[in-house]
Order: structure tokens, then sequence, then C-alpha cells
């Protein structure tokens, strides 16, 4: 395998290519990689199947993540043979894109595999680098047309997956074509991960502009080294000066992963979900204070809650629309329930990022794939024993 002129090849996109030139360069890569073709194959927004990078004008049949052998390498971020084909995990740091499928001449030795493995990192990379400089990958991801309020919030988040020394995030969105008012954030800075959770009130382009302004508000006293009283207090500040008749909920925390100290603030949000050596504690104090916008609706400061966690404890962040998904019957899918699959899904040792796609086609199901509500949710977890779960 001519591996090293592959690179070279993929190299010369680093600076000058598109995401849409990938297909005919790894086309005609693909004899060095000792393979008949090569394709890039990106997971859609819904994260329910894998399609074909392609331009504007293209389009094809995508394979479904579930029960599909590029499925499985994409769900476990191992590479997976099914006949002739071989798929890796396209994985730029923890977030996953999609899988590189490679139709293969002869089964490849450890030692080629091993460079195909890093052969799809590359493509990775150049993936997350070059995806800004023209729409292919949003062409290829887009499954339905997206309204212009999940236009907004999706522009303003940060990847959906995070790890680092065995702490790790992992979140989820829907309606992912749709979505207006939830969004989140995180950010690691030195030994502190800072995380937050919103729900604005209302629905299309009024809630997704109130989210913009909030999650800005957010990172603006993040980066002004605010502390989490003070970040809690600016957020509900510019939230009632701008939009006076509404409100936010939000979960504010700060992790410090060395040590494990969990510091938070409820503004009005239900409280997270704690899972520890598989069981299911009881759930933090809610609310710390009200809801932001409405600080000014009572004369005293928000309360900060503490909790020390342990190596291996998972915390999952969530808004109502997930606890309040309601079934053809109307009974609602509720936090009892939330817990009980977020427990039951953990022992199998399923990854962070896996583990809330799951969650969220749960939730889409129950509510017969018509969603009353935005359903966001954000997994925490520290000190796993392996970092990739």
């Amino acid at each position: 395998m001519e591996s090293m002129e592959a690179v070279r090849r993929l190299m010369d996109l680093r600076h000058s290519g598109r995401a849409e030139d990938l297909p005919s360069v790894l086309a005609a890569a693909a004899p060095l990689l000792g393979a008949h073709s090569a394709t890039v194959l990106l997971a859609d927004y819904g994260q329910v199947a894998l399609h074909p990078l392609r331009t504007a004008h293209q389009n094809s049949e995508g394979l479904a993540v579930d029960a599909t052998a590029a499925g499985r390498a994409f769900t476990t971020s191992v590479h997976q043979w099914h006949g002739e084909f071989l798929h890796l995990p396209l994985m730029h740091g923890a977030e996953r894109f999609g899988v590189l499928q490679l139709r293969m001449i002869d089964s490849p030795g450890e030692p080629v595999l091993r460079d195909l493995e890093i052969i799809a990192a590359l493509v990775a990379e150049l993936i997350a680098g070059r995806r800004f400089y023209g729409d292919a990958v949003e062409h290829t991801r887009r499954r339905l047309p997206m309204q212009l309020a999940a236009e907004i919030i999706w522009n303003q988040l940060p990847p959906l997956t995070y790890a680092l020394d065995g702490t790790t995030v992992a979140a989820v969105l829907e309606p992912c074509y749709d979505v207006g008012g939830d969004a989140f954030d995180y950010a690691a800075n030195a030994d502190v991960l800072h995380l937050a959770l919103f729900d604005t009130v209302g629905h299309g382009i009024a809630a997704s502009a109130l989210a913009t302004l909030t999650l800005n508000a957010y990172r603006n006293a993040r980066r002004s080294g605010l502390s989490l009283l003070d970040t809690c207090r600016s957020i509900d500040k510019w939230v009632r000066a701008q939009y006076p008749r509404a409100f936010v909920t939000a979960l504010l925390a700060e992790l410090d992963m060395g040590t494990g100290l969990y510091r938070r603030i409820s503004a009005g949000h239900p409280a997270e979900i704690l899972l520890r050596d598989g069981r299911v504690l009881p759930p933090l104090p809610t609310p710390g204070t009200l809801p932001l916008g409405l600080g000014h609706m009572i004369d005293r400061p928000p309360r900060v809650d503490e909790i020390a966690l342990e190596p291996g404890d998972t915390l999952v962040l969530y808004t109502d629309g997930i606890t309040e998904a309601r079934d053809a019957a109307g009974e609602l899918f509720g936090p009892d329930r939330l817990a009980a699959f977020l427990r039951d899904t953990l022992a199998q040792g399923i990854p962070a990022p896996e583990v809330m796609r799951r969650l969220v086609n749960t939730i889409v199901s129950y509510e017969n794939g018509d969603l009353r509500d935005d359903a966001t949710a954000a997994m925490l977890r520290w000190r796993t024993v392996n970092p990739s779960v």
C-alpha cells in the first residue's frame, strides 16, 4: 500500500481544497490504499443514516445507522468489516462525523489497518477544517429543509461531543431541523469544565434570537472571568434588558476536572439526573433562583449548589421537552422513565454520544415522530475508566 502518496494527495487539500473535493481525491487515491473505492459517509443531523459526501446537485441513498456495519463503526468508533467493505470511523477529537468506507482489494494485515486508521483520521481533520469553505457537508447532512430558527441555533453551538482525560460531554438536540428555543454550551479552561443548558420561552425565530443572546451573554461572562454567581446575574440582566417579557430556564455548571467538585446554579430548570455505580442518586435541589430575566423579582442571590463527584459518575442535564414528551395516550415520558433509560443504557458500556443518540431517538419514537417541544440533553461523565465511554 502506497499510503504516503495517498497522504500527500490528501494533504494538498489542507490549504486550497474544499470538502466537496474529497470524493474525487479519495477515488484517485483508493488504489494507493489497497482499495477499489473510498467513500466518505457522513451522519445526517438526526443521526439515523450515513450518506455519501456530495455537492448540492448530487443525491444518493444512505446506510442506516442501526443494523449496518457502517452504522456499527459510527456508533462504536471501532472499524467494522462487511464482505469486502471496511468501515473506519471518522472522528475529529471525540466528535463523530461518519465513516470512511473502503472496498478493499485484499484483507489488510494489522500494520496496513493501522495506516488506514491514520488515513481516516486525516480525512476527518480535512472535513473539520474545510467544511466552512463551502456547503457540501451541510448539503449531505441535511435530509429535510432546515428552518431558519434551527439554522440560527446550530450555527451557535459547539461540537456535540468533547472528551479530555476521562471527562466527556455529549449533547443532542431535537427536532434537529426545527429547534428554536433550546441551546447548550461548554468550554474547558485549565482544570475547569464550564457547562450550560438553556431553554428559552417561546418557539421559532423569537426563541432562537433569545437563545442567541443568552448563549453569547454566557460566553461573554465566562470569558470575562466572572464567577458562576456573577455569570448568572449578568445573563439575567441582559435577558431582562433586551427581552423584558421573556425568560430562560437554565443550568449553569462548573466541574473541577482534577477534584470532581461540581458546582451549579439552577435557574428555574429541572434538576440533573445523577448516576453512580449503576444507581440513580437523589436529584440535586432545584431551583436555586428564578429563570433568567426574572431575577429582579426576588431579593436573594442565586444559590450555588455543590456536590463531590466520584470517578465514573454521570450527570445528565435536560430540558423539559425530554420529560414532557407524550405518547398517543397522553402519558408523559417523565423523569423516572428517563432515569431508567439512562441507567439501563449506561450499564451496557455504550459510549456517551451513542447513549444520547439513542435517547433522542427514543423520545422521538415515544411521541410518534412529532415532537411538541424542543428536546435537548447533555451528558457529563467524569473520570470514566474508558475515556471513549
